[in-house]
């Protein structure tokens, strides 16, 4: 039964566009340089073929931005592949100025191999080792974003990676099971616990959120999170338009802003104010104002729990920082970047896509919404 069930599981979770939406064609022979068809040429973006321990060549593409201080890791979605994906990341790279790699899971696009649990965490194994062995990036300038079934592979690489600089997950699942079924315990023969990984993850975190996958999916992870972001839900967002919305893009901005900022001294632990604003309630889908802190503080600080022991004393109880207090940090932060941020749009990138959520509506499975085309596939 378990093993029947984790093999449905797998089943459902991968769906490489068929065709693939591109080719790899060799460019120049003399350097071996790739290049990628059906997409437009863009200065700065590389493509290479990457070779896994567990015997899959796939395809990852790099696109380098001059004002760069981190490096974004991006595993995208269940039913995209890096023709798809490829506009969405040059624009990610230039609005948020970081460099991004991207890459096609085994059984993805031009990616040898069979898609699989086991094959996407030797897949972005290979995609981090060429970020440190060929870009000379360092652990603790790259940031990992994973989207959907892309958590899973992201989190289990995070919850190795003691130093990375931070971990963003794009509507995120708990495990494979759980989107089936509301399931509470996590069984053996599941695939992308998750749940289990997350509380291993050291750096600061944040979580975007849409209405495919169950809200209570990114809830749920950010309850778990040693270190919180501000996470973002945004009403009405889907896998497929997420990236389109302003608050999207500007949100995104902020954090890897505040993360690049982010100052652990010897001397101190006092890191600076963008990372420690306190946050706006999530009403969309978190109930009560719980306090999604900014807790990207690698340690807490001896200045703010000073603070905190003032305000117990002078309050008599439990402290909860006024709506002032809030206000206040918020114009602090906002004002200088997010001012700018509402007037700088996207350039519209190609939508991303994502079917998990849709084929478990489409098998009477969970209730959630699906695309149209989905269900017919079923």
């Amino acid at each position: 039964m378990g093993g029947m069930t984790s093999t449905m599981a797998a089943r459902f979770a991968f769906f490489p566009p068929d065709p693939p939406s591109y080719r790899v064609v060799v460019e120049d022979e003399a350097s071996g340089r790739l290049s990628m068809t059906t997409v437009t040429p863009r200065e700065g973006v590389e493509v290479r073929r990457l070779w896994t321990r567990r015997g899959s060549g796939i395809v990852a593409m790099y696109v380098t931005n001059p004002d760069a201080k981190l490096t974004l890791l991006y595993s995208h979605g269940n039913a995209a592949d890096l023709g798809q994906m490829y506009e969405l990341f040059v624009g990610l790279s230039n609005h948020l100025r970081v460099n991004l790699m991207g890459y096609d899971y085994s059984g993805y696009g031009q990616s040898s191999g069979k898609a699989s649990e086991q094959n996407t965490y030797a897949d972005i194994e290979a995609a981090y080792k060429c970020l440190k062995e060929t870009y000379g990036a360092h652990e603790e300038d790259i940031i990992l974003y994973g989207q959907s079934v892309g958590t899973g592979p992201t989190l289990e690489l995070a919850a190795h990676l003691p130093r990375l600089r931070a971990v963003v997950l794009h509507s995120p699942i708990l495990s494979g099971l759980r989107v089936m079924y509301p399931v509470k315990h996590t069984y053996w023969f599941d695939i992308y616990k998750n749940i289990d990984k997350i509380p291993l993850v050291k750096c600061p975190v944040l979580g975007t959120e849409d209405n495919v996958v169950d809200c209570s999916h990114g809830k749920r992870l950010w309850e778990l999170c040693k270190e919180k972001y501000e996470p973002l839900w945004i009403k009405g967002g889907n896998h497929n338009n997420l990236e389109l919305f302003p608050d999207y893009i500007r949100h995104l901005k902020k954090f890897i802003s505040a993360i690049e900022n982010l100052v652990v001294r010897k001397d101190e632990s006092v890191e600076t104010s963008d990372v420690t604003e306190a946050p706006r309630t999530s009403s969309d889908c978190l109930e009560s104002s719980r306090m999604s802190t900014d807790q990207t503080d690698m340690s807490r600080s001896s200045t703010v729990s000073g603070d905190k022991s003032k305000r117990r004393t002078e309050s008599g109880g439990k402290s909860r920082p006024s709506t002032d207090r809030r206000e206040k940090s918020r114009k602090s932060v906002d004002s200088s970047k997010d001012m700018k941020d509402d007037m700088d749009q996207p350039e519209k990138p190609r939508k991303s896509s994502d079917r998990f959520g849709d084929m478990m509506r489409s098998m009477g499975l969970c209730n959630m919404d699906c695309l149209k085309d989905t269900a017919s596939k079923a």
